[in-house]
């Protein structure tokens, strides 16, 4: 661990890696997530649930990140800002990984893996209304692209109502959770970055662990106790450690690195490991509406991400 973490800490600067290290993390982390939306799947249809596994994962998350904490250097928070991150820690995981854990465990695998790439826009729309940025037509087009992808999904699981074809209440719940994030940069997006990762990370997943215990701890020791089959704790295993701990460092290494339309353009693979894995588990049912829709939602954040914004323009 000690390792682990010092070499993550470092600053990469003057290193001539720097780019390609960016890259590869940032590829590592699309695929570890696209992964976990199975893996996950699998795990709350043999003896877990929605709310135990957010609670694992959350809970897991403040013991790793705390841990990692005490091996690189130590940095001072006013208590005014330890409070700040209850605040975040309430939008950009407690909303954003109970609604997407739990949309998971009622819809397809591939259907909550589409509806992950559709955060960009949702961050457009609230940067318009909160960071005042221009709403360019190109944007517009790429808003309406995007939400004719996410329609089609709804209404295609309207008709089936299938953990494995799709499940309306399940996409909803994973749109809120990209919603949320999306209002989480918005809102501490410049107040997270005079932090380390693990400084972040460390206060705003305990103050997840406070907010959500009352509501689903002792329902999550219950789900514990009882027997769990060996895949089930694997699966849980990977979603608490890969899906969460090493996939958080590794995303917020390479936005530091790589432009925004390219981390948005990573964003892609996602979907596309979870589709393969899913189809090829049993997990999921690929269906052609499923092949339109992420073509009307990449399109619609490739035109999102690639449109300028108000530092652009001022600066044109």
């Amino acid at each position: 661990m000690c390792t682990f973490a010092r070499c993550m800490e470092k600053n990469y600067s003057g290193n001539n890696r720097e780019p390609l290290l960016a890259h590869l993390s940032m590829f590592a982390a699309c695929a570890i997530w696209g992964l976990m939306a199975p893996l996950g799947k699998d795990a709350m249809t043999h003896g877990l649930d929605g709310p135990s596994m957010v609670m694992l994962r959350v809970s897991g998350g403040a013991l790793l990140f705390w841990i990692a904490s005490l091996f690189v250097s130590r940095e001072h928070v006013p208590w005014r800002h330890v409070l700040t991150f209850a605040g975040a820690a309430v939008f950009g995981i407690v909303c954003n990984q109970c609604g997407y854990t739990i949309g998971l465990s009622l819809t397809s695998p591939i259907n909550a893996s589409i509806v992950t790439t559709s955060m960009p826009i949702f961050a457009m729309l609230l940067a318009a209304l909160i960071l005042k940025e221009p709403i360019t037509s190109k944007k517009v087009l790429g808003v309406m692209l995007g939400c004719s992808g996410a329609l089609m999904l709804i209404l295609t699981s309207m008709s089936h109502a299938s953990d494995k074809v799709g499940d309306i209440r399940g996409d909803l719940c994973c749109l809120g959770a990209q919603f949320s994030y999306a209002l989480y940069l918005s809102l501490f997006n410049k107040f997270i970055r005079q932090y380390s990762i693990f400084t972040v990370n460390k206060w705003m997943f305990l103050w997840a662990t406070i907010i959500l215990f009352p509501l689903a701890g002792p329902h999550t020791l219950s789900k514990i106790t009882s027997p769990l089959s060996v895949k089930t704790l694997l699966e849980t295993a990977y979603v608490v450690i890969f899906g969460t701990f090493i996939g958080y460092i590794l995303i917020v290494k390479a936005q530091k690195v790589l432009r925004p339309t390219v981390v948005a353009a990573y964003n892609y693979v996602q979907p596309v490991v979870a589709v393969i894995v899913s189809v090829m588990t049993g997990l999921g049912v690929l269906r052609w509406t499923h092949g339109l829709a992420i073509i009307l939602v990449f399109a619609g954040v490739s035109l999102v991400t690639k449109s300028k914004s108000r530092r652009d323009m001022e600066k044109g």
